[in-house]
């Protein structure tokens, strides 16, 4: 019956869950690599400014030769003079050289940073709504957040380094093959026992890396979940505070057992290349004294080949580093690339391509055969059909779990339908692009949301560019106005978070002023008023009358007595409606609606 594609949340389990196999995928470079071209003339700059550095770096060891050699035992203090202050001034200047090159190296880095977090933030705002109902928000948070600081290294100082160290190297391999091509030889002989091990130990700290990012994310997970107001209310309300740390302890541990793992790979490695720096330098000494003594090779060529040999070994050790702190870095890219990747809402059905738009909107809805269910539960709108003329108000009412509140996110396809259609105005709302078909539809729901800003900004979110008595007006309607202005900084009060400086019937009055706002054409209510006490309710009740003329209203209420006027109330039951009509009509046919009213009536007369 069901057809489609796989939910989001299941491509993001298997993503990954350590217990599926995983496809190996070859390292995506092009893609990696796109990420510099936006600033390759920086790049560019980067590179002349290596090369001049590399270069004023020879002098020293070359004019530390000619001391040795010429000007001391000729006893010439101008030459000395002037060679002395040739090195003086090659320092300077190379000094100038890489403060400019290391601003340029941010520059570009920092930019990369930023494209990528704008990236992966933009995709993230682009998935579907099952996406975010079926991942930890702390899962979303280090991805998007944790990911890319982790390869701010990589990003920042891999392509300097890189050219750097091989700048330093292929100069340094040039001029002591000038100066002595034996001493040369002997030099180069310990440089392959730097490189041989890289791809091992590279390959090792990939593993252990990206065991290190899903144990950070079990981490970041828990303080999410935690240290958010609900969560920390919660917490303290079932006297959890002990478990959660002990929870917390365990898995940090777990942290730090990878990450000292991580720490330790490939030491060993490490402390072979600091032997083979001092063990070059040695070897050095050996055949240049050989020759010295037997060859009549002078002391300034051994003594500036040592000098030159730390501009060789250091390089060489760096980029065995760099070689290793990359291939650990693309178990990061790879998370990164597998978000991007993941399918975004647009695409999510085969109309996605169509540039369709709503225009004038009367405001008729209909679901015409509509089957949904959830991933992994059953069926919770079955052959569902009915239609709602425009300025209607429908209520949806029924036992929880009926499908009442899934009849309202199919229509701004919050969720797509497995079959079936849903239309606005005989439109498949499938054909429209999201942003119009949203823009025509105000929602208010159950557990009002506000971010932690002003009362003003939490409104103008609906519509930036609203005047202020635009403002003032939806908030007169929503009986919300006296209360702001009563506050000491009136509509410039910080909320806090998510709202909680404000009281639950005054952030759901707040929330359906920044709905009227927007003005919607299409209005939904999903148990608004639930957080309301009876005088609240009956304020707002009395409020939304004269505002849902002229609009659809699609509204859900458990408590019967907030919809006794809606046009047509439709009964679900098991995911179908089982009974419409208005409130007189359904009561006198004595089924599911009328037994829910009793019900209702009865708890709320008992003293």
């Amino acid at each position: 019956m069901f057809s489609g594609a796989p939910p989001v949340h299941l491509m993001w389990s298997d993503m990954f869950d350590p217990k599926k196999p995983k496809v190996e995928k070859p390292v995506d470079w092009r893609r990696i690599s796109k990420l510099f071209l936006p600033y390759w003339k920086q790049e560019i700059q980067v590179i002349g400014c290596t090369l001049i550095v590399a270069l004023l770096g020879l002098l020293p060891p070359v004019l530390t030769m000619w001391l040795i050699d010429k000007a001391i035992p000729s006893k010439d203090l101008v030459m000395v003079a002037q060679l002395v202050a040739a090195m003086i001034g090659a320092a300077l200047f190379a000094s100038f050289v890489g403060v400019y090159q290391g601003y340029l190296n941010a520059y570009v880095g920092e930019g990369i940073m930023r494209d990528l977090r704008a990236s992966l933030m933009g995709h993230m705002h682009r998935m579907p709504l099952d996406f975010f109902t079926s991942t930890k928000t702390g899962e979303i948070m280090n991805r998007v957040s944790n990911d890319v600081d982790s390869i701010d290294g990589v990003v920042s100082g891999t392509l300097v380094s890189i050219v750097t160290n091989l700048a330093v190297i292929a100069t340094t391999l040039f001029t002591i093959f000038i100066l002595d091509w034996r001493l040369a030889i002997v030099s180069i002989l310990v440089i392959p026992f730097m490189i041989f091990p890289l791809w091992p130990v590279g390959r090792k700290m990939y593993e252990i890396r990206k065991t290190t990012r899903k144990k950070r994310d079990e981490v970041h997970a828990i303080e999410q979940e935690t240290l958010s107001v609900s969560g920390i209310m919660l917490l303290k309300s079932f006297v959890r505070e002990r478990y959660e740390h002990e929870r917390f302890y365990r898995l940090s541990t777990d942290l730090m057992t990878t990450e000292i793992r991580l720490a330790m790979v490939g030491r060993w490695f490490m402390a072979a290349i600091a032997a083979m720096v001092t063990i070059g330098p040695s070897l050095i000494w050996l055949a240049g004294g050989w020759l010295c003594i037997n060859q009549g090779m002078t002391i300034g060529i051994v003594v500036s080949f040592v000098a030159l040999l730390s501009r060789l070994y250091t390089p060489a050790s760096a980029l065995a580093g760099v070689q290793a702190q990359i291939v650990s870095a693309l178990a990061v890219f790879e998370r990164i690339f597998d978000c991007l990747d993941m399918t975004e809402e647009e695409s999510s059905d085969s109309s996605s391509a169509s540039s369709e738009t709503l225009g004038d909107v009367d405001g008729e809805v209909r679901f015409d055969k509509v089957f949904f269910s959830y991933p992994e539960r059953a069926e919770v709108l079955s052959d569902l059909s009915f239609s709602v003329r425009p300025g209607q108000v429908a209520a949806f009412v029924g036992p929880s779990g009926a499908g009442k509140s899934t009849i309202t996110l199919l229509v701004p396809r919050f969720y797509v339908p497995q079959e079936g259609r849903i239309c606005i105005d005989g439109r498949d709302v499938q054909s429209i692009g999201l942003a119009d078909l949203r823009q025509h539809i105000g929602v208010v729901t159950q557990e009002t949301y506000l971010f932690h800003d002003t009362i003003m900004n939490n409104l103008l979110y609906a519509r930036p560019n609203a005047t202020t008595d635009d403002v003032i007006s939806a908030t007169k309607a929503a009986h919300i106005h006296d209360v702001i202005c009563a506050l000491p900084s009136g509509f410039e009060t910080i909320v806090g978070e998510r709202g909680h400086k404000l009281s639950g019937g005054e952030r759901q009055r707040l929330a359906i002023a920044r709905v009227l706002l927007k003005d919607p054409k299409i209005l939904i209510l999903d148990e608004a008023t639930s957080a309301l006490d009876s005088a609240n309710e009956a304020l707002i009740q009395a409020a939304l009358v004269p505002l849902m003329e002229g609009r659809t209203s699609l509204v859900i209420a458990h408590r019967l007595s907030t919809i006794l006027s809606a046009d047509i109330i439709f009964v679900i039951d098991g995911g179908r409606i089982v009974d419409a009509g208005n409130h007189e009509e359904l009561l006198a046919r004595q089924g599911l609606y009328s037994t829910l009213y009793r019900q209702q009536f009865l708890i709320e007369t008992i003293p």
